[in-house]
């Protein structure tokens, strides 16, 4: 059973930066399309950024083009989050999924594992 957990969430000014971290265990990490979610309250789940499996190939939403980067250490099984220049409106719970099938996707029902999420608030 493949187990995904998110850490690096916080309170954080507009402006500032955070980096998300989600370890995972019990699968073969390598294999792995991961991404990053997030969901704010009262809101859908949105897309946020996606890496493949050797990390040479990143996707990003269009509202943190620029500001984020998504990344990822094989060796380590972590995914990694650098959120940059936050604005408030990036304030949501952000989560990491695994999908095992080659092939990026932006659909929340096309990825396999999920990590239980982390907060972001970011203040103005």
């Amino acid at each position: 059973q493949v187990q995904l957990v998110e850490s690096g969430g916080g309170l954080v000014q507009a402006g500032g930066s955070l980096r998300l971290s989600c370890a995972a265990s019990g699968g073969t990490f390598s294999r792995f399309v991961m991404s990053w979610f997030r969901q704010a309250p009262g809101k859908e789940r949105d897309f946020v950024a996606a890496i493949t499996w050797g990390g040479s190939t990143t996707y990003y939403a269009d509202s943190v083009k620029g500001r984020f980067t998504i990344s990822r250490d094989n060796a380590k099984n972590t995914v990694y989050l650098q959120m940059n220049s936050l604005k408030p409106e990036d304030t949501a719970v952000y989560a990491c999924a695994a999908r095992g099938t080659y092939g990026y996707t932006r659909k929340a029902t096309d990825y396999d594992y999920w990590g239980q999420g982390t907060q972001v608030t970011v203040s103005s």
